[in-house]
């Protein structure tokens, strides 16, 4: 699961369309991010979707998705085929194909360097690391692999480097292309890990030894790109890695004639098919809309504002239809939602009228206002932190999550004492103390309108409430250090496992994915029975009493699911996006521009 910012409105600078490219005929990709980047190393992303997006054309998992499998399949990537997994899914065990090899890199030494199931124990390791201090360690603390929480705690103790050399058992090399990982609880899911390339992709120790706190300027992978220039916050410059192995697609096409066109013209195609991708970070919508109309971005998940714009009545607009852009309806796997600090003295803690102001909060709050006027009126009501597509997903499933009533809100506020004391119109606290919300929040245009309807529902109720502007970096770290009142984003699924979306609340997991902190005894028991159980009916009854647990305390006020409407250029082919994969863009291929005869190059 990622993070991404709250709302999809993107940084803003304008892209200078058709500037002269870096290398005369080359086929450079041009895609536009959400947000800032954080770091290039998978261990410090804090779970950042766009940077992961990133890194996962640079660095490899043993496995990964068919780009046009639906359902959803996994395949090999390095690993010669799935894993061996154990009855009792415990133990999973991977065999890595060899002549694998990493891209050339002045850490080593001007020698090729083949992939070796060391690589990807060092890569787990460096998760256990307290150097890092990986805000994803929870992904692998939480299933009890043997022996690394013992090593961590040691470089703690000792305040010694972690010993990377010594042999445990939750992650060893059987040889030198073997790699098993041993888990300490059951998870049947756990070979989904295995497909993410920021959770479990390779990485040199060589590179790491080299550059140290550096390393996150340095990514080094086996992927098919590799890093060629950055500015940060700006620009991030992929190129064709030259080492990369032959790679071709070998799949089975969804029945869907998208699917079916893709499939033909990647036959027998070489990978990737663009030699350069170019990540823009552009804030804004509008100079993202127009970056997109004048030929500047190869696609565009279109901003809530311009929507209407774009598909009026929920059709292609006749303006964007002339020039023949494709537009796919996309609803998302994921969930965006506010959540409060709950070791915050005023809206934290769980005894009943702490509980009650949380309620009245999220009853308060109108998420049909923010689906309006933020979301340009697309996405689906949200009525628990899971999200579609994902396991533990009802859509009969409906609770006071989703619902708005500001006159159930003010009964409760009434009823726990936060009442007008000294007849200012604001509410105080039951002790008289005074009552003031708190919200960080982007300074993008998006977030100042989702901030405006916070105010007015906040207003209605008598609760005052201000915002905390600052950077989504910045936001990041002040979350994890507990420095956030209110705050929100959006998770999405990187695969179909609805757990993850039950782990943001899990005790252990408190300031890496669980931000709130929220800590229950009686859920995190809950929790880790459904997680040891196969999907079915008795996972699907424990996943929905941990919803309605949720529902109960409201550490989070979940707002939607959201529904992207993507636009695609006519001369960008093989653009279907994936519900869980995002290592998507070696697939893309570009046909000659209508105007220029060109592809696109790099913006001035």
């Amino acid at each position: 699961m990622r993070r991404r910012p709250f709302l999809k409105s993107l940084p803003g600078w304008a892209v200078a369309p058709w500037a002269a490219g870096a290398t005369s005929g080359a086929k450079v990709l041009h895609v536009a991010i959400s947000s800032g980047e954080t770091v290039l190393d998978p261990v410090q992303t804090n779970s950042d979707e766009n940077t992961s997006t990133i890194l996962s054309h640079i660095f490899e998992s043993p496995l990964g998705y068919d780009y046009l499998a639906r359902p959803v399949r996994l395949v090999p990537t390095t690993a010669v085929a799935l894993p061996d997994v154990s009855a009792d899914s415990r133990v999973f065990t991977v065999r890595i194909r060899p002549g694998i090899r990493f891209a050339d890199d002045p850490a080593f030494g001007g020698k090729p360097r083949e992939l070796v199931a060391a690589d990807y124990v060092f890569a787990l390791k460096r998760f256990y690391d307290p150097r890092w201090n990986s805000s994803d360690l929870y992904v692998f603390e939480s299933l009890k692999l043997p022996g690394l929480s013992a090593l961590r705690e040691h470089a703690v103790k000792t305040r010694r480097p972690f010993d990377y050399d010594r042999e445990v058992e939750g992650v060893r090399a059987l040889d030198r292309y073997t790699v098993r990982i041993t888990l300490g609880v059951p998870d049947p899911r756990f070979v989904y890990v295995l497909a993410d390339p920021v959770f479990t992709g390779a990485v040199a120790r060589e590179v790491v030894e080299r550059y140290g706190d550096l390393v996150g300027e340095h990514p080094v992978g086996t992927g098919p790109f590799r890093l060629k220039s950055w500015r940060r916050g700006s620009l991030i410059v992929l190129e064709r890695s030259p080492t990369f192995r032959p790679t071709r697609y070998e799949g089975t096409p969804a029945d869907h004639p998208l699917a079916r066109e893709i499939a033909v013209r990647l036959a027998g195609r070489e990978l990737p098919l663009v030699d350069e991708v170019h990540v823009n970070v552009i804030e804004e919508a509008q100079p993202r809309w127009l970056s997109f109309l004048d030929g500047s971005l190869h696609w565009l998940p279109v901003p809530a504002d311009y929507r209407t714009l774009a598909a009026p009545g929920g059709r292609l607009a006749p303006f964007l239809a002339r020039k023949n852009v494709a537009m796919h309806w996309l609803p998302q796997a994921d969930m965006s939602m506010s959540f409060f600090f709950m070791e915050d003295p005023l809206v934290g803690g769980y005894t009943p009228e702490k509980v009650a102001l949380r309620r009245a909060i999220a009853l308060a709050f109108d998420n049909a206002a923010y689906t309006r006027h933020v979301a340009g009126g697309l996405g689906v009501p949200a009525q628990s932190t899971v999200a579609p597509f994902t396991s533990g997903y009802d859509p009969g499933y409906v609770s006071e999550m989703s619902e708005h009533s500001p006159a159930r809100a003010k009964a409760l506020l009434d009823l726990y004492g936060y009442v007008d004391r000294d007849g200012d119109g604001w509410r105080e606290q039951p002790d008289g103390s005074p009552l003031l919300l708190e919200r960080a929040s982007r300074s993008t245009f998006a977030e100042r309108r989702a901030n405006e309807v916070w105010k007015r529902s906040m207003d209605a109720v008598g609760l005052r409430i201000e915002f905390d502007i600052a950077s989504w970096p910045e936001l990041l770290k002040k979350s994890r250090a507990g420095k956030l009142m209110i705050w929100g984003y959006s998770w999405t699924a990187t695969s179909p496992d609805g757990g993850f979306f039950l782990a943001i609340a899990y005790g252990p997991n408190a300031s890496e994915a669980n931000d709130p902190r929220f800590s229950l005894p009686a859920y995190d028991r809950l929790f880790e029975r459904q997680r040891v159980l196969p999907d079915g009916p008795d996972r699907e009854a424990m996943m929905r009493q941990a919803k309605d647990m949720l529902v109960a305390y409201m550490p989070f006020k979940v707002h939607q699911h959201s529904v992207l409407v993507e636009l695609v250029q006519p001369w960008t082919l093989n653009r279907w996006r994936h519900p869980f994969m995002r290592d998507t863009w070696r697939f893309v291929d570009l046909a000659p521009h209508p105007n220029s005869g060109t592809t696109p190059a790099p913006p001035a």
